[in-house]
């Protein structure tokens, strides 16, 4: 009888292991990969996931805005070097937006890229207190146009350009 219950018992335990690997085996390979764009069925399939992935004009806004707030504050401490790599990298990053929406472009170089860039790049080239900060609201004022001019103007409603109106100093 112990003999019995003995074989019973280590034959449960036994189904119970093999059972309990045999799920868990299951349940790794059931893991989503990481490989999100490389199983991607063919290459159409992959640019249309990359597509998706890098979104439209709003990333690339996203970015320009933190750097606007990056100039505010370097030119708050005279940090003329911060703001002209800010300044650069938005128009780098503006450029690359309107690879994606390229309807955008039109406002973004004649109302931004041609002249104003250039001329707040000068401005804060100076490294004139006065002349720099000049420049930041000459840019400002390019962006609230710019806004306006592609039927977003309720982008210019929020605190990021309430809070610039004017320099800290």
């Amino acid at each position: 009888m112990k003999s019995a219950w003995f074989i019973s018992t280590a034959a449960a335990a036994l189904f119970l292991a093999f059972a309990s690997a045999f799920f868990h085996l299951q349940a790794q390979e059931a893991k989503p990969s990481k490989d999100w764009l490389l199983e991607a069925p063919d290459d159409t399939t992959r640019f249309q996931l990359l597509q998706r992935y890098l979104r439209g004009f709003d990333q690339p806004m996203w970015e320009v805005g933190h750097r606007y707030l990056g100039i505010y504050d370097a030119l708050s401490r005279e940090n003329y070097d911060l703001a002209l790599y800010n300044w650069d990298k938005i128009k780098t990053t503006i450029q690359n937006g309107y690879l994606k929406r390229p309807a955008r472009r039109a406002n973004a170089e004649s109302m931004f890229l041609t002249a104003t860039w250039g001329e707040v790049r000068e401005d804060f080239k100076s490294r004139n207190k006065k002349r720099a900060w000049d420049g930041f609201f000459k840019a400002r004022s390019a962006c609230l146009a710019c806004h306006v001019a592609e039927d977003v103007a309720w982008m210019n409603d929020q605190n990021i350009f309430q809070d610039t109106a004017s320099s800290k100093n």
